[in-house]
């Protein structure tokens, strides 16, 4: 699908800290110009509403068999050992320990389709400010992060490690590196596949992109999830689902250069687009779900805060009811 939107859109600069700002100015300072604004206006809202529940955001990583016990009514079922079971007459559950240094892993499109923004905000800033807060929120708990970063193909990985100066690295590397023109449509099934290969031990994995991509990256997320928990972390303008009433535009696919001129003061263009979207919309969604992975929606429009707490409710909830007590057809058995 084409990424089209009109010609000139951009953002305005990530707005500074509310400090003083040193006698010099660079790359690297800007970076940490966005940190320090990112830790006095998102994670310390974060720290207060979360309240300790950092590690739901690294769920299933890390585990190590540690003991046997009989299965009680919180546990759950998946972890069931039915060997034991049958040996004992009684269900039983494996007891897991997990490992305390766990990893996690950003694979982030940087293709041309995510520098655009209607707003205040490009879906690049999005993702960038995404990145860091949940790289920031993690390794201050010990955890490490890396990250593979997508431009015209996969062009920068950033190893696994822990601390705010490697935070500053990644971020830094995302806001500041140099735009990669029109290259031609966005192929995500590649990074895909070099996170497959390249994360060896069990990870969570963030793959944030806008998913305009060739098709194609449906089956590599599957497979990706298929060893690693994944997250999709997909972001979006508000003027790629409805366009409003502009009268005529010049629209340019960022990534060919293609350009359109449209009449949006047509109503059955706009009825006819926002169909169109709306498909697409479906497909994304349902591609995401049969890809068994977890999806978190970034808007250009939307409170960063709100959307990563509305995702970690949604997280626990799921680890709730997975391990809401044994079926009744199970308990039957077991009586």
């Amino acid at each position: 699908m084409k990424s089209w939107w009109p010609k000139g859109g951009k953002a305005a600069p990530a707005a500074a800290v509310p400090e003083p700002p040193p006698a010099a100015a660079g790359p690297a300072h800007h970076a940490e110009q966005v940190m320090r604004r990112l830790e006095w206006k998102v994670i310390r809202r974060l720290d207060g509403l979360l309240q300790g529940d950092y590690r739901t955001l690294l769920r299933g990583t890390g585990l190590d068999l540690a003991d046997l016990r009989e299965y009680q009514l919180h546990d759950d079922v998946r972890h069931i050992d039915w060997n034991v079971t049958a040996r004992m007459q009684s269900p039983h559950v494996r007891v897991f320990t997990e490992d305390r240094e766990m990893s996690a892993w950003f694979l982030v499109d940087l293709s041309p389709s995510v520098d655009f923004g209607s707003g205040e905000m490009r879906k690049r800033n999005v993702s960038a400010e995404f990145v860091a807060v949940i790289a920031r929120l993690l390794t201050r708990h010990g955890n490490r992060v890396g990250a593979m970063l997508y431009g015209s193909g996969v062009d920068t990985v950033i190893p696994t490690r822990s601390g705010r100066r490697h935070v500053l690295h990644l971020l830094h590397s995302m806001l500041d590196r140099r735009a990669t023109g029109e290259t031609g449509p966005t192929r995500l099934h590649e990074l895909l596949a070099s996170g497959a290969s390249m994360i060896k031990r069990r990870s969570t994995v963030f793959v944030v992109s806008d998913f305009i991509s060739e098709p194609g990256w449906e089956r590599p997320l599957a497979q990706l999830a298929q060893r690693h928990e994944v997250v999709a972390v997909r972001v979006l303008d508000p003027l790629e689902l409805d366009l409003p009433d502009l009268g005529l535009l010049t629209m340019r696919d960022a990534e060919t250069g293609e350009q359109l001129v449209v009449d949006t003061h047509d109503a059955g263009f706009r009825r006819r687009f926002a169909r169109i979207a709306a498909q697409r919309e479906a497909e994304l969604r349902a591609a995401l779900v049969k890809s068994n992975v977890d999806a978190l929606e970034l808007s250009t429009d939307a409170d960063l805060v709100d959307a990563i707490v509305r995702f970690v409710d949604m997280r626990k909830r799921r680890t709730q009811l997975s391990s809401g007590g044994l079926p009744a057809h199970l308990r039957a058995v077991a009586a």
